[in-house]
């Protein structure tokens, strides 16, 4: 019986040994040298004689990653990757929420992890390569499909990041179904675009470590330099992506097909954001055969909760629908009133399952507000998430997406609290109050403050310091005086008005 992660990657590294499992720019790794990989990490971590508990991986993007997320696993404890590139200010508010027993680094990142202040043993990857085959066998007999496998930091409204905890059962479920609609096999090859402290990765990362499929990852820097992607694209043989919709959105900004095609591409998935109908349109002027799919789900779900796959033409002026619910999840929306709503009205989108994460990390209270009682019954224990997002179906009976409940967004594929870029801004000194406003029209974040232009001087620098770079404002706008509403409160409605008029 497989109950694990590592036992369903164990299978495939029996089936596929020499199978590419993971490659980049520089290298790659066969299933036999990344499990070989993942065992010398997993026992220099177990050696610490800790279970379940929370290890810091803090690298560059690049096949070292996963053999290290791996690794903990192997060690019976759960892993969180860190933005390598992400300001000090919030590493240390994610280290500080963990706690983790250990910190996994690179050589390249030794300044980053020696400026962090933790009390967590430090280990270099760099040297590690005995395996002990007992000690990881002893771990893995107290192994429970329901243990913690890992956790993926989400912006904060409070200006504190919060870490959804996801299961090994979580994962297993989900592969199932990801694997199975979209006929992942070992003839797969992934070209993956997203970072691996990001919920996509997960997908395509873990589809491949199910099946046998290799898992491509493409260079950052290959998205400003379009050619060099396709390059990379053909050179791997990628014949299967999972991006963000700005992302693919390059190729349409450049005409890209013009000048250059991947060769090999079947499948182009894509999540995150709201996906422009003119990009999409885009590929399939070029790629007639390709299947196409539209998948949306938060963090708390694994990755995805619902999806749709393209089966008609959509003007450039339409909504692309996010579909229905994956095999073994369930979508319920309600009004304010957790009353369930007629298909055409909006509501708020629940979702239960075993998608569903435990909750967050270290942080029983924002749990407590969002992982609730199915509000339709409660004759038995239902645990389903909140999303915050507002939905309602189609005349084809889809799902599409309507908005955010709160002032959460997604902009350049990272779902993001309004509040915590405020917050950021809210400590600096001789700035008064903030307000971030979403312009999704053109994906922009906009900074509000009341001051003078002068200002933005500190504001940009700020931003630059304290922020990932997805979290800092396209634009500045000053304002003599905030609007209130009529409770006294700042009035974003208002805000947003005088912007767009502006």
């Amino acid at each position: 019986m497989k109950k694990t992660i590592l036992d369903y990657f164990e299978s495939t590294v029996e089936k596929y040994p020499l199978n590419t499992a993971v490659g980049d720019k520089a290298d790659m790794l066969t299933y036999s040298c990344l499990m070989g990989k993942a065992k010398s990490i997993g026992t220099a971590i177990a050696g610490l004689s800790f279970l379940r508990k929370p290890v810091a991986i803090l690298m560059k993007r690049g096949i070292n990653v996963p053999s290290a997320m791996l690794g903990v696993l192997y060690s019976g404890n759960f892993y969180v990757v860190l933005d390598s590139d992400s300001p000090k200010e919030r590493l240390q508010k994610i280290i500080d929420t963990l706690s983790p027993v250990a910190i996994v680094y690179e050589t390249e990142l030794k300044d980053a992890v020696d400026s962090i202040y933790s009390d967590s043993i430090k280990i270099h990857i760099n040297g590690l390569d005995t395996v002990d085959e007992v000690l990881l066998g002893e771990i893995r007999r107290q192994m429970l499909s329901t243990d913690p496998a890992y956790s993926i930091f989400t912006s904060g409204s409070t200006g504190f990041p919060k870490g959804a905890l996801l299961s090994n059962q979580n994962v297993i479920s989900y592969i199932d179904w990801f694997t199975s609609c979209f006929d992942i096999t070992s003839q797969t090859v992934f070209g993956s675009q997203t970072p691996l402290y990001f919920s996509m990765s997960v997908s395509d990362m873990y589809a491949s470590f199910w099946t046998g499929a290799a898992y491509q990852m493409i260079p950052k820097e290959y998205f400003t330099f379009p050619i060099k992607l396709v390059e990379f694209m053909n050179e791997k043989e990628v014949n299967t992506i999972y991006w963000v919709p700005s992302a693919l959105g390059i190729a349409s900004k450049m005409d890209l097909f013009k000048y250059a095609k991947p060769k090999y591409i079947k499948k182009i998935l894509f999540a995150g954001e709201v996906m422009p109908v003119k990009y999409l349109n885009y590929w399939r002027k070029y790629f007639q055969n390709a299947l196409y799919a539209n998948l949306f789900g938060p963090t708390e779900t694994t990755d995805i909760c619902a999806y749709y796959i393209v089966d008609r033409q959509f003007e450039e002026t339409e909504t692309l629908p996010i579909g229905n619910a994956c095999k073994n999840c369930r979508l319920i929306h309600l009004d304010e009133n957790n009353q369930q709503v007629a298909d055409e009205m909006i509501g708020e989108l629940f979702v239960s399952g075993p998608f569903v994460a435990s909750g967050y990390y270290n942080n029983n209270e924002k749990t407590k507000e969002v992982f609730v009682q199915n509000p339709l019954q409660s004759q038995y224990p239902e645990t389903v998430y909140k999303t915050g997002d507002l939905v309602r179906k189609n005349k084809y009976g889809e799902f599409e997406y309507c908005g955010r409940k709160d002032f959460q967004i997604k902009h350049m594929g990272y779902r993001i609290e309004l509040g915590e870029i405020e917050a950021v801004f809210g400590l600096v000194d001789n700035i008064g109050i903030t307000v971030c406003i979403y312009d999704s029209s053109k994906d922009e974040l906009i900074l509000v403050y009341e001051g003078h232009e002068e200002v933005q001087g500190i504001l940009r620098e700020t931003a630059d310091n304290r922020l990932p770079h997805y979290m800092r404002p396209d634009k500045y706008f000053e304002i003599d005086v905030f609007p209130k509403n009529a409770n006294g409160k700042i009035d974003r409605k208002k805000i947003q008005k005088i912007i767009t008029n502006r």
